[in-house]
């Protein structure tokens, strides 16, 4: 007698069972992408703008949080017949889900009707979020100004923030807030008063202290003293690895002790220049800023770093460089040196 044989049954068995977990696993893993990804109740602003494709919707709702995978959600967006947004600022609440999103910003009365976007780019001056906000708002860029350095309102940020110190107010600074208005896309309504559109940039900046606190009360360095060398390394990389490069090879020359020599402190001296020449011919401007010159950090922040440069501020990348300069011919890599002679070599090859 020949014994049945098993091993077809078995195998389709298997399969099946595969088959069905891996189905069971792809529907949870699109589902899961589909659903809110916050609590009810908290919104986030999010803005289409003109020729946007649904790729760049999608990106920019993932980078909000408020979808999962923006692939699945593209997909979603397809098989829904959904995709025809419109133009506009939308107030998106965190917990809907892909389908509550997406009918949302398919109809253009659901649009804010009085806000507009006001950007700040990493390493702008006090003066370029100054010129941002006049733009879209009522208001000069000598008004605001002249409120950003007003003292007796700088006591009541003080009083509000724990990121605003009493540290900001020295004499000679330019800007009192320069260096706190955080690199972002706000949505504000271009009615608001001054104080109003300067509270929702603070809050963003108090937002990222506060998240980050624990690094903040391990450095040595006061939070002021952070930002400073923050505005610094935004201006001086653009990669974040070399901003936490950059950030110890400051450090470095701060223990050494050795002055920061950094041009870019010259380019704010200036606070009008061409190009990076103007700064380079310029080292013996008198100025507080001026690292040439003076020890340690400058005077206060120069520009409003990104979140980026603060991190890498605050989390440098270990190294025993004390020099380094950027390829401003060629694709801006940042080289490294470790002894005069080295850098010196490396001005020639690179800058010369």
């Amino acid at each position: 007698m020949t014994k049945k044989k098993h091993k077809p049954f078995s195998f389709i068995l298997i399969t099946f069972v595969i088959l069905a977990i891996a189905s069971a696993f792809a529907y949870f893993y699109v589902n899961s992408n589909l659903q809110g990804k916050g609590p009810t109740g908290e919104t986030v602003m999010v803005l289409v703008e003109e020729g946007d494709l649904l790729s760049d919707v999608s990106l920019t709702l993932q980078a909000h949080d408020l979808i999962g995978q923006a692939m699945i959600f593209e997909t979603y967006a397809k098989l829904m017949k959904l995709t025809d947004f419109k133009v506009g600022v939308y107030k998106v609440d965190k917990g809907w889900d892909a389908l509550a999103i997406l009918t949302y910003l398919n109809e253009a009365t659901n649009a804010e009707k009085n806000d507009v976007a006001l950007t700040i780019i990493p390493g702008d001056w006090a003066k370029d979020v100054a010129l941002a906000i006049s733009e879209v708002s009522n208001f000069t860029v000598e008004e605001i100004l002249t409120l950003w350095n007003d003292k007796t309102y700088l006591a009541t940020l003080d009083a509000e923030y724990e990121v605003i110190t009493p540290e900001i107010d020295k004499e000679g600074v330019k800007v009192l807030l320069e260096g706190y208005l955080m690199p972002e896309t706000y949505f504000i309504n271009p009615n608001s008063t001054i104080e109003i559109i300067t509270k929702r940039i603070l809050d963003q900046t108090e937002s990222f202290y506060i998240e980050n606190k624990a690094s903040f009360d391990s450095s040595s360095y006061s939070i002021h003293e952070i930002f400073t060398l923050a505005s610094v390394v935004q201006f001086e990389a653009s990669k974040a690895a070399d901003m936490k490069m950059v950030a110890q090879v400051f450090y470095n020359r701060l223990n050494k002790p050795m002055r920061l020599q950094s041009n870019v402190t010259i380019c704010y001296s200036l606070y009008n220049y061409t190009d990076w020449k103007d700064c380079e011919g310029n080292k013996d401007i008198v100025s507080p800023y001026n690292t040439y010159l003076h020890d340690g950090l400058p005077l206060g922040p120069i520009d409003n770093p990104s979140a980026t440069a603060i991190l890498s501020t605050l989390n440098p990348t270990m190294n025993d460089y004390y020099f380094f300069i950027a390829d401003v011919y060629g694709d801006g890599t940042v080289y490294y040196a470790k002894t005069y002679d080295e850098h010196l070599k490396n001005v020639a090859k690179y800058l010369n």
